[in-house]
């Protein structure tokens, strides 16, 4: 199984909403995690506080990076990926994208019961009457989770139709208000991908929306 080496870290980005997340880890012995409520100021401050955080590491030191791709705010979104993807492409790494539901879920998941719990159906709120949604399985193996209903915009009534329809039983669940919070869980997700040997290119990291920023 594939793993980082003796002097390698891993970096987690989370930009899609006010709170700045960033998670480092070598997964052995050392792993920290911060937040910071920057507001309208992400996109000024993000390559401040990455520099600061990083330390004692090295930008060559990190063997891979993950990014939140949405949904989320438009300007934090795009902030964050821009970011990461010149890191990547710069560094020669991996980028490994992850949706910003399928982190809050992971946040909210009993890894010690991974093959008994029911598929989790995640809310958000998009503004315009509408909701980001999806659902999720935690995978048989725990390697992760598998959509059920990948990440999308739907009105109210169509979401709650939708859940009626339904022919298992399901937990909902609304995202956190800490949202920066779940960065933790895009590190763990994307590592979980490294471990089974995914090794995804800077340029498959696009960002999800869902709608046109107004």
């Amino acid at each position: 199984m594939p793993n980082l080496n003796c002097n390698q870290s891993a970096l987690a980005l989370h930009g899609t909403s006010s709170q700045l997340g960033l998670a480092l880890s070598n997964f052995a012995d050392d792993t920290t995690a911060r937040t910071w409520n920057l507001g309208q100021d992400l996109s000024t401050h993000l390559q401040t506080y990455l520099a600061e955080f990083l330390k004692p590491y090295s930008w060559r030191d990190l063997a891979w990076i993950a990014i939140t791709r949405g949904p989320g705010s438009f300007t934090g979104t795009r902030v964050g990926l821009v970011t990461a993807r010149t890191l990547a492409q710069q560094l020669e790494i991996p980028l490994f994208a992850v949706s910003t539901l399928a982190a809050a879920v992971w946040s909210q998941t009993d890894k010690r019961q991974q093959s008994f719990q029911k598929p989790i159906a995640i809310q958000m709120n998009a503004r315009r009457g509408q909701l980001f949604v999806a659902i999720y399985e935690v995978a048989a193996d725990g390697w992760g989770l598998v959509p059920q209903l990948s990440d999308q915009v739907m009105t109210t009534e169509a979401w709650q139709e939708t859940l009626e329809n339904l022919e298992t039983a399901y937990q909902l669940i609304d995202t956190p208000a800490d949202l920066g919070e779940t960065v933790t869980s895009v590190l763990e997700l994307a590592y979980l991908d490294w471990q089974q040997g995914k090794r995804p290119h800077w340029s498959e990291a696009l960002p999800f929306y869902g709608q046109h920023p107004v």
